[in-house]
C-alpha cells in the first residue's frame, strides 16, 4: 500500500506548540516522515503501508516582521529536504496587514465566543454633549499576520495524487475544517487516515465513518511523545537545530 502524506505545516506547528508548550524545547526539529511512519505503524488495518510521498505545505515567514523566525524556518526547511524527511514543499503566502475590529475579551466559558467590550466605568465614552454612552464599543486597529494557501495546497495535492492513482492511501495531518470536501471525496477513492495535530477536539467537519466510501479510514491524535520521538538528527549535514528548538 503506497501512502501519500499531506501536511498543513502551520496547522501542525501551532497544534504541536499547544501540545508541547510554546517555550519548551525538543519538538520543533520534527522529522515528518518519521512521524508518519510512527503513526501508520500502529494502524492494524493498514498492515502493508509504506510511505510513498510526503508533501509539506507551508509559507515563508515575513522576515521584515520576524527576522529570527524567518531564519529558523529557513534552516528547518533546508534540513527536512536534506534529510529526505519530505519529498515536496508547496509554498503558500504569508500576509501581513492592518485590520480594525471591536475590542473583545475571552468568554468565561471555553465554549463561548469572544465578548465585545462596551464602555463602562471607570472608562466611559461621552458624546458631543458630554453625556455618557454606556453601550459604546472600542474599535482598535492591529497587525494581523496569517498564512494563506496551505489548506488549498494540501487539498490539491491530495486530490491530484488520489485521482492519478499515485497513491493507494493517504494521511492528512491537519485539523482544518476547510478540508472537509477534499477529504470526504478522497474517502470515496482510497482509505484515508486523518491525524489531528492539536490537543483540541477533531474538527466536526473532518469526522466520518470508517466504512464510508471504500472504507478502511481511521483517525488519530498526536501526542507529546509522538512529536519528541520523531526528531531529525542534529546536525543534518551542516544544518544545526536552532537554539531553543
Amino acid at each position: 500500500m503506497r501512502v501519500g502524506v499531506y501536511v498543513d505545516g502551520y496547522n501542525l506547528y501551532y497544534g504541536a506548540r499547544g501540545i508541547c508548550g510554546r517555550s519548551t524545547p525538543g519538538w520543533r526539529w520534527l522529522d515528518i516522515r518519521a512521524l508518519a511512519e510512527r503513526v501508520v505503524g500502529r494502524v492494524s488495518s493498514w498492515p502493508n503501508a509504506a510511505i510513498e510521498r510526503v508533501v509539506y505545505c507551508t509559507a515563508i515567514i515575513d522576515a521584515a516582521s520576524n527576522q529570527s523566525g524567518f531564519t529558523d524556518q529557513q534552516v528547518y526547511l533546508k534540513a527536512v529536504v536534506a534529510a529526505a524527511s519530505v519529498d515536496h514543499i508547496e509554498y503558500g503566502t504569508y500576509v501581513s496587514r492592518v485590520k480594525t475590529a471591536p475590542l473583545a475579551v475571552k468568554a468565561p466559558s471555553r465554549q463561548g465566543g469572544p465578548q465585545i467590550v462596551n464602555a463602562a466605568w471607570p472608562v466611559m465614552i461621552r458624546d458631543g454633549h458630554g453625556r455618557p454612552v454606556p453601550d459604546a464599543q472600542f474599535m482598535v486597529s492591529f497587525a494581523h499576520r496569517e498564512e494563506k494557501g496551505s489548506d488549498v495546497n494540501v487539498a490539491s495535492h491530495l486530490l491530484v495524487d488520489v485521482l492519478t492513482s499515485r497513491v493507494d492511501a493517504a494521511m492528512v495531518i491537519s485539523n482544518d475544517s476547510d478540508l472537509k470536501f477534499p477529504v470526504s471525496y478522497a474517502r470515496s477513492r482510497v482509505p484515508i487516515g486523518l491525524i489531528n495535530p492539536s490537543k483540541n477536539q477533531l474538527a466536526g467537519a473532518l469526522r466520518g465513518n470508517p466504512t464510508q466510501g471504500v472504507g478502511g479510514h481511521w483517525w488519530q491524535q498526536l501526542t507529546d511523545a509522538d512529536l519528541r520521538a520523531c526528531q531529525l538528527s542534529n546536525p543534518v549535514n551542516s544544518l544545526v537545530r536552532p537554539a531553543g528548538w
